[in-house]
């Protein structure tokens, strides 16, 4: 359930914007995406994990106020970001 470093590292180099750049909006909501498929597999597996379902909701809130951010903050990376982690159909 846990990211790797060598995971972690891959979806900061696709998602970054400059070149030291670890902790920007984008590369954050990346990391919460791959971490929420995660753990909707593991649900199921085990559906009635309830502990660990008060933490998706958690990740999935704080994946939602960041992608409200870029949105109004630059509509058109907003529209590639979630075009390119498959989050509006």
């Amino acid at each position: 359930m846990v990211l790797t470093s060598k995971e972690k590292e891959g979806i900061i180099d696709q998602f970054k914007v400059h070149e030291k750049d670890t902790g920007s909006s984008n590369v954050q909501i990346a990391l919460l995406t791959k971490r929420i498929n995660e753990l909707a597999s593991h649900f199921k597996v085990h559906p009635k994990d309830h502990h660990s379902r008060r933490g998706l909701l958690k990740m999935v809130g704080q994946r939602r106020r960041l992608l409200n951010y870029v949105r109004l903050k630059d509509p058109e990376q907003y529209k590639t970001l979630i075009q390119e982690l498959g989050l509006r159909k």
